[in-house]
């Protein structure tokens, strides 16, 4: 059993014990949906056709007494009990550990952190990180080889996760009409009604995908830990063991040489047909829920830099994280009715499904270790010991998987490699275009001098420039200008990133700030995502963040009053240091927000100075408090109440920055972004160019552009050609 992503709780949550109930109930088809149906083909797939009785039974009770010590010692005792408690904010599976150990250990190869992103409410941590000197999370940190093996490590379980996506659903299809071999047609014919009604189900379970899971079933954040722990503890695992129990029994009775070995042959004839529907049903759920997890981790690999572009649609307006990748529904249509097809049995997706989940076990393993001690700070010899218990049974079950490589399980393998190459490919030049942008930006003093005295024009209207930088002037702005000498009268370079946490919350998703002074009406916007969160569309977005900037304006205008107020300046002290200040503006209105500030420790002379490192870059924010007491006395407002403060010359100014950003959204909002090209330098080695080159170029031509992505309409897209020589 692995927790697929969305596969989720809330670990806070209480309530009364009808509702825990009623949770526990709803979270048998998500939670448990793929586990409940093993009973179908796990004896199938043991035995295959090469059965041999014995008159002690002890091949069908030693097969009975390794499923028994399986299901309690892996899904009961590590997955209920300890598992479940390493959730990243309600969030499971490999991508949530992982962002998990990177909030607390430096071990992240994102691009474009800050230290504003510690400060989300979602950023939680159970011991604050200067009180943590543990060994193992210092040689973590040290060395950067241990940074790319553990995404490795983390890149393989989730390109597991998604071969599983391909063979569940074809292997549990597959055994529950299968039943149709013992009810109504011989073992010789079955191939030619099993595989069509099979490959039909496959076909009609992945079409009705784009409406979303059932209601009941798909309202994952709703699930606590002790609704998931009751629904296992006291229904799930004992129905699975007395299923399994009931099967080994009858088997054990009956000696036939001809017996079919199938999950239908112990059910009485007088209710196999609609234990069959049922079956069907069952399986269909269960496909069902393997499916929407592998389209939430790919959706998650994407939001973090390690899958290309691709559509992301969400099927419900209420059930938050409920995603359909069309592209990956089809390819996944495609492969489960090909390998459907090409095994026709059993057997051989028994093998090829039992390596990809066992592989995912251990994976999960590893990163729990590491959650024990560098998350938890628990002692290592505990990590250890939890690693060599539970690390020990899966790897026999590992080692046996593989040594059926050539009867199926070189499917999981091929998947899986197929996709980590794609992957680690795609994150590798995602990296490599943040540090050529990060060490080709120009400085703020370019910027300032840009006018009409170089032939420069400003023209009406708000210009997006979008980048991955979260300071400076990022090369694409540059080219712009140079290629087009004219640009906007309001300038906003928007960083939309992802950080490592499920969620984030409105009010803390918009950090703006000023780029030089306020006359120069030029912005910088970071927009924090969350790896389950759903973006905007592009109105929405053009709406909040218009309002963020007026927020922000008035926000900005009343600390340049109140420092010439608290100090003996003429204010210019105050204009100065706002052009590196960035300000969390929440979605309350302006005179009740509760906001803090994340100021950039820099002068000016250095902000033209590109940084060689990121960690270098994370190491120039700090936080700064505001003070509420102040700002609930001050009210700021376009209207006739407070003619007072509009006289003074800082509400002037104030408003006519605003009537400038108003007049500008009139006239129209252009956004502008890169198109991207990337080349190897001169000199470097062959395995790059070939992965650069024609590896990369390619996944970039043939997935959705940044466009698509932010669904910009093609009438406000101005594209600037970039090539990137890493």
């Amino acid at each position: 059993m692995d927790l697929e992503p969305g596969k989720c709780w809330d670990s806070s949550k209480k309530g009364s014990w009808k509702t825990i109930m009623l949770l526990a109930y709803q979270s048998l088809g998500v939670v448990y949906g793929d586990l409940s149906i093993s009973p179908l083909y796990v004896f199938t797939s043991t035995f295959a056709e090469d059965i041999e009785h014995s008159e002690t039974n002890e091949e069908i009770y030693g097969t009975l007494s390794f499923v028994f010590w399986t299901l309690t010692l892996i899904p009961l005792f590590k997955y209920v009990f300890v598992v479940l408690r390493a959730d990243d904010n309600g969030e499971g599976g490999t991508f949530a550990l992982y962002s998990l150990i990177c909030r607390h250990a430096k071990v992240s190869l994102l691009p474009n952190r800050q230290h504003a992103d510690e400060a989300l409410s979602s950023y939680k941590m159970e011991e604050p990180p200067e009180k943590d000197n543990s060994k193992v999370k210092m040689l973590l940190e040290k060395y950067k080889t241990l940074h790319t093996a553990l995404l490795i490590v983390v890149l393989l379980g989730t390109c597991m996760v998604i071969g599983d996506g391909v063979l569940t659903p074809a292997i549990s299809v597959f055994s529950a009409v299968s039943g149709l071999e013992v009810s109504i047609m011989s073992k010789k014919h079955h191939q030619y009604a099993v595989i069509p009604i099979t490959c039909f189900i496959l076909v009609c379970l992945f079409a009705l995908q784009h409406y979303g899971s059932e209601a009941m079933f798909a309202d994952l954040g709703h699930f606590n830990y002790m609704a998931i722990q009751i629904a296992f503890t006291f229904l799930v695992y004992p129905a699975l063991i007395l299923a399994y129990m009931g099967q080994a029994a009858y088997l054990s009775q009956h000696h036939n040489a001809d017996l079919q070995i199938s999950y239908y042959v112990s059910v009485p004839e007088s209710v196999r047909w609609p234990v069959l529907i049922l079956a069907i049903l069952a399986s269909v759920v269960g496909s069902q829920a393997i499916i929407s997890g592998t389209f939430s981790i790919i959706n998650q690999s994407q939001s973090l830099g390690c899958f290309p572009r691709v559509k992301v649609v969400h099927t419900s307006d209420k059930i938050h994280g409920q995603v359909y990748i069309p592209e990956i529904n089809w390819m996944l249509m495609i492969l489960c009715i090909a390998v459907t097809i090409g095994f026709r049995d059993t057997k051989h997706l028994g093998n090829a499904s039992g390596l990809a989940v066992m592989t995912v076990m251990l994976v999960t393993t590893c990163l729990t270790s590491l959650v024990i001690v560098v998350c938890w700070n628990k002692p290592p010899i505990l990590a250890f010991c939890f690693l060599l218990f539970f690390g020990s049974v899966e790897l026999l079950y590992f080692s046996a998987s593989v040594t059926k490589f050539r009867e199926g399980a070189w499917l999981p393998i091929l998947l899986a490699l197929f996709l980590m190459i794609i992957m680690f490919l795609w994150h590798y030049a995602t990296i490599k275009k943040y540090e050529y942008d990060l060490h080709n930006k120009v400085s703020l003093e370019w910027l300032l001098a840009l006018g009409p005295s170089l032939g420069i024009a400003r023209v009406p209207g708000i210009g997006l420039v979008f980048t991955d930088l979260t300071t400076g002037i990022p090369a694409n702005f540059s080219r712009f200008v140079t290629n087009l000498p004219a640009y906007h009268r309001v300038l906003v370079f928007v960083c939309v990133k992802s950080v490592p946490v499920p969620h984030v919350t409105p009010a803390e998703r918009y950090l703006v700030g000023r780029v030089g002074p306020a006359a120069h009406r030029s912005y910088r916007c970071i927009v924090r995502y969350g790896y389950r969160d759903v973006h905007q569309d592009v109105d929405s977005f053009e709406t909040e963040l218009i309002k963020k900037l007026s927020d922000f304006i008035q926000y900005d205008w009343y600390r340049t009053r109140a420092n010439s107020m608290s100090i003996e300046d003429d204010g210019s002290h105050s204009n100065e240091s706002s052009s590196y200040r960035l300000t969390v503006i929440g979605t309350t209105s302006f005179c009740s927000q509760q906001g803090y500030e994340s100021q950039q420790s820099v002068q000016q002379g250095s902000v033209s100075v590109g940084f060689p490192t990121v960690q270098s870059l994370t190491d120039v924010i700090e936080m700064e408090p505001i003070d509420h007491a102040a700002e609930r006395r001050v009210r700021f407002a376009l209207d006739d109440d407070h003619e007072s403060d509009t006289r003074s010359e800082v509400g002037v100014q104030m408003q006519e920055e605003l009537e400038d950003l108003y007049a500008a959204q009139e006239a129209g909002i252009a956004f502008i972004l890169g198109h991207s090209y990337v080349k190897t330098k001169q000199g470097s080695s062959l395995l790059k160019k070939l992965a650069l080159n024609y590896g990369y170029n390619f996944l970039r031509r043939n997935c959705r552009g940044p466009d698509v992505a932010l669904k910009v309409p093609p009438v406000s897209l101005l594209e600037v050609g970039m090539v990137y020589i890493v």
